[in-house]
């Protein structure tokens, strides 16, 4: 059934401009060299909440349209250090993590926090970049759980400002909740 299936639902237009879902006929197809994360960094629940908290302020697109995605750079304390904002998920996470190089700032020292869904792509984005915790304010797609978890990156989703769901690899988030 599994071949007769795949045989019928085989795509005729490959995406030349999309996530790497789209275009894609198998699963296998999306997967790339997982990297490892190294597990030495923990950061403070509170950290968490105190960014979640600012972040707004830090949003004037959104503000201005309610219609923009925001990426943030957040220090171990909770302190924003740099935000980057667009309609397009993607487009906001890819122009903080080439702000955060722009400026040399370290990716293991800190998390990223993203206030779009949290889909396969954005956790091998922050994976392939050595972030250690993405958090997230949606609940993340069963594969980027399995990313998250096979290659060391801590998940968090569903963040609000007083709770959050550590969904891999809890023992990096002190006082979660």
């Amino acid at each position: 059934m599994h071949r007769h299936l795949a045989s019928r639902r085989v795509r005729q237009l490959h995406g030349h401009t999309s996530c790497s879902l789209c275009g894609a006929e198998d699963l296998r197809d999306v997967h790339r060299r997982q990297s490892r994360i190294d597990p030495a960094r923990r950061i403070a629940a509170p950290g968490i909440d105190a960014a979640l908290a600012a972040l707004r302020g830090f949003q004037p697109l959104s503000r201005r349209t309610r219609s923009a995605h925001a990426a943030a750079w957040v220090a171990l304390d909770g302190t924003i250090r740099a935000v980057r904002e667009d309609i397009g998920r993607h487009n906001a996470l890819d122009k903080l993590i080439g702000a955060m190089a722009w400026r040399g700032l370290d990716p293991a020292a800190g998390f990223a926090l993203i206030t779009s869904r949290c889909s396969v792509e954005m956790v091998q984005k922050a994976a392939a970049v050595g972030i250690p915790v993405l958090v997230a304010i949606s609940a993340p797609t069963a594969l980027a759980r399995r990313m998250a978890e096979g290659c060391g990156l801590t998940l968090v989703a569903l963040a609000r400002p007083d709770s959050v769901l550590v969904v891999t690899h809890l023992q990096r988030i002190l006082g979660a909740r």
